[in-house]
């Protein structure tokens, strides 16, 4: 048989005497003088990228191209001009498809294309949510209808769609609320109520470049947060909810009921992992077996996201295809395996549904019904095309999960196994190929032990290369690709996640999501007991790995924050390692990886860190690590600030528990300098004399003479700051942009403001820009709490999934 060559060829243009791009390029710069090199450099690349041409993997690159849209949207200090978005992103495809003939430009233009499209998503997206954000902290009587109920080990946390508010412009009502209360209500989803509640805005970030809690609290269209003061009265609703409403609502309350009944079957930290697992609810996890298992690197077995998506689609593909296979007529007369695709889509939606809809089991579910789609239209289901466009929905819907670790984790993790499945097909074609190539007229037959040791170590190989060897494989490139996300997002990594996740995932495959769907069938029946004990002996055996797995040494590695810039070439650099086929563009991704871990080392540091709220702060003490000072800090801010240190210790460890009083806290630095945390006015009169440093939630009088003075108006406009005191010059960083105006960061009332570093030696005073935003009414309150403290130490703002 006559070999095929199964190289690409490369694409010419129009005219039969033209030649390929890559030849036309590397002539051009083989020609130039003393560019020898060069000329055969480019000649290489450009060869390359036509096969990548040929095999279409450009279009995998426009997904990242829109998705830098978005980034660019959350990074501009102002809302762009939407309509000048559409306007340049169809001028730009009309380029792109005017210029379709000459392939580089193509290409640019419809790259830029992409970019503002994806830059038009986001925009459209904030203005399909834009809803009021209180501004400062109110005790009020509030009423509404719970959409969401979450129970947790002590008393809940609830989701409320807002009727009204007392006191309360309709126009400045928030649409949404998230309260929590200390007792678990015998309502759930549903209930129309009336109670007295303390709300405060939703918490800015407590670092620059953390997580912002209002930014995704805007999204969900919360605008604001608090706690129960009182007894909640249910009453009745004004206007009954409508049909979408009410299907949600009560699949909240079946939510909680299953997650409950498994919480008490199972009981301890089991049964809440269990009822996580199931049904994705997780605040009944306590602290320390989230601890265990975050050290464990197995933090992901109480998400829903793609390995519990594609094994329910997948049990119900395998099983009803192989039930329906157990008859001769339907096997020959019947598309089983359409009908079997076509089941298993209709599971994973339901599932999606069941399990709350969060942005991991959304791409999951996108991904997992492309692949059914293309079972159903005779079309290879697992490819990289398949994955992007799942990206796109996810862009197009819910533009800024890009920005959250979810995202970030969930692609660049299936889009690493997408490349080795990848990878493993082309080697088997290249083997199939070799299979049919005829042996050299000089071969010589071996003899009967060399060929039986040749078959033992191809059935050797073949046992690791297709068994636990490409489970460990295909782990390791899965860790590789979130390697950088996770230390970015977290701070930390664990080395042995290669050991932690290819047990947990077996033990996730034979007990959990067999028996949740097993469960969930026979919960209705109340025959369901059984089955969860099923599921508690799996996950127990999961959480004592996981306690062994932590006890080792170097179970954790603490990193510091990174550079800003370095993520967007490490993304770039595992990018260019999984979409790219040829080998001279995957080579790329070494420089770009090693750009983006010298980002890594050279992080930003500081030895001050104030968040918004003025009402607590780190400083770095003589023994080098950091030291929270407050009479209430939040614990979230401070591990935030903990953690960009690369420092391990939980927030409570780290207080400076003896240095508050009523008026306020002093600590000291390294070198020996005061700082000073002034929470009443009548303590200004000596800390500004004696304090090199004061931070306050107040207004500071007027001349006061610390040498750096961190007020409230200045804190305003900054939101949280970091200072680096080891230099001749202080280092300011701020968490808002100068002149920052969004909608979920809004322009704050303008004041006259000092520059707090007046130990750089130019001591100025700089009257605001009026903006038409900055309305009376908010100039007025901003008047009236002056005199008042913001504290937001009860916030309940939680980390990104």
């Amino acid at each position: 048989m006559a070999r095929v060559s199964t190289t690409p060829v490369p694409i010419t243009s129009v005219g039969a005497a033209e030649a390929p791009i890559g030849d036309r390029m590397g002539e051009e710069a083989a020609a130039l003088p003393g560019r020898s090199l060069f000329g055969g450099v480019w000649r290489i690349y450009a060869r390359a990228f036509e096969i990548e041409i040929a095999d279409r993997r450009l279009f995998l690159w426009l997904p990242v191209a829109m998705g830098a849209g978005v980034i660019l949207y959350f990074c501009a200090a102002r809302e762009p001009l939407l309509w000048l978005n559409a306007a340049l992103g169809v001028l730009f495809g009309l380029l792109a498809f005017v210029c379709r003939e000459r392939r580089l430009i193509f290409v640019l233009f419809l790259g830029l294309c992409a970019v503002f499209a994806g830059e038009l998503s986001a925009g459209l997206r904030s203005a399909r949510v834009v809803a009021p954000m209180i501004a400062r902290t109110t005790i009020v009587t509030v009423e509404g209808m719970i959409e969401q109920m979450d129970y947790r080990q002590r008393g809940a946390r609830f989701v409320l769609r807002v009727g009204a508010v007392e006191g309360m412009d309709p126009a400045k009502t928030p649409f949404r609320v998230r309260l929590s209360t200390r007792r678990a209500p015998p309502f759930g989803a549903g209930t129309y109520v009336r109670m007295k509640a303390r709300l405060l805005p939703p918490a800015r970030a407590s670092l620059p470049g953390g997580y912002d809690f209002a930014r995704d609290a805007f999204f969900a269209r919360i605008g604001a947060v608090g706690s129960v003061l009182g007894r909640i009265e249910t009453v009745a609703a004004p206007d009954p909810p409508d049909f979408k409403q009410r299907m949600m609502m009560a699949l909240d309350r079946g939510r909680n009921a299953l997650a409950l009944r498994i919480n008490t079957i199972v009981g301890g930290d089991a049964g809440a992992i269990a009822a996580a697992m199931v049904t994705g609810k997780r605040d009944l996890l306590s602290e320390d077996a989230k601890e265990i298992i975050r050290e464990a690197g197995i933090f992901h077995i109480i998400t829903i996201s793609g390995v519990q998506m594609t094994l329910v689609a997948g049990i119900f593909f395998v099983g009803l295809r192989q039930l329906l296979a157990l008859s001769p007529t339907l096997v020959l007369t019947y598309p089983i395996k359409k009908w079997a695709a076509g089941a298993a889509i209709l599971a994973a939606i339901l599932y999606d549904i069941a399990t709350g809809s969060r942005v991991g089991t959304e791409r999951a579910l996108v991904m997992t019904t492309i692949m059914l789609t293309a079972v159903l239209c005779d079309r290879q289901a697992l490819t990289m095309r398949n994955l992007a466009f799942a990206s796109f929905f996810v862009l197009f819907v819910e533009p800024e999960a890009i920005l959250g670790a979810s995202f970030q984790l969930s692609f660049a993790a299936v889009a690493a196994l997408v490349a080795v499945y990848e990878s493993r097909v082309a080697e088997r074609l290249r083997e199939n190929a070799e299979a049919y190539r005829p042996l050299p007229a000089t071969a010589v037959s071996v003899t009967g032990v060399r060929h039986f040791l040749r078959i033992a170590h191809e059935t050797a190989w073949g046992f690791v290369r297709q068994g636990p060897g490409a489970l460990l494989f295909a782990t390791f490139c899965a860790t590789s690709a979130t390697a950088s996300f996770m230390a970015y997002q977290f701070h930390e990594l664990s080395p042995y996640v290669l050991i932690g996740n290819p047990l947990t995932l077996s033990i996730i495959e034979i007990f959990a999501v067999p028996g949740a769907l097993l469960g969930t069938l026979l919960y209705p029946l109340g025959l369901d007991g059984f089955v969860w004990h099923y599921v508690g002996a799996g996950i127990n055996f999961i959480l004592w790995l996981a306690k062994i797995i932590g006890s080792w040494p170097g179970a954790t590695l603490h990193l510091p924050a990174f550079a800003p810039w370095s993520l967007i070439f490490l993304s770039l650099g595992v990018l260019s390692a999984v979409l790219w086929r040829s080998l001279p563009l995957r080579i790329t991704a070494i420089p770009l990886i090693l750009i983006g871990l010298a980002g890594a080392f050279t992080g930003p540091r500081f030895d001050l860190t104030v968040p918004p709220t003025g009402d607590y702060l780190a400083l770095r003490g003589a023994d080098g690590r950091l030291g929270i000072l407050g009479p209430r800090p939040s614990d979230f801010g401070a591990e935030q600030w903990l953690r960009a240190d690369a420092d391990g210790r939980m927030a409570r460890g780290a207080r400076l528990n003896d240095a508050c009083d009523r008026s306020g806290c002093v600590g000291w630095l390294a070198d020996g300098r005061a700082v000073a945390l002034v929470l009443d006015r009548e303590a200004f009169v000596e800390d500004c004399r004696r304090a090199a440093i004061l931070v306050t939630p107040l207004k500071a009088p007027e001349g006061c003479a610390a040498e750096i003075l961190i007020d409230r108006p200045f804190l305003q406009e900054s939101g949280a700051i970091t200072l680096r005191l080891d230099r001749a010059v202080p280092v300011l960083r701020t968490a808002r942009a100068p002149d920052e105006n969004r909608p979920w960061s809004p322009a704050p009332p303008q004041h006259w403001r000092a520059n707090p570093l007046k130990s750089s030696g130019r001591e100025w005073w700089q009257p605001a820009r009026p903006r038409p935003e900055a309305t009376a009414d908010q100039q007025q309150d901003s008047e009236e709490t002056e005199d008042g403290m913001p504290d937001q130490a009860a916030d309940d703002a939680t980390p990104p999934d």
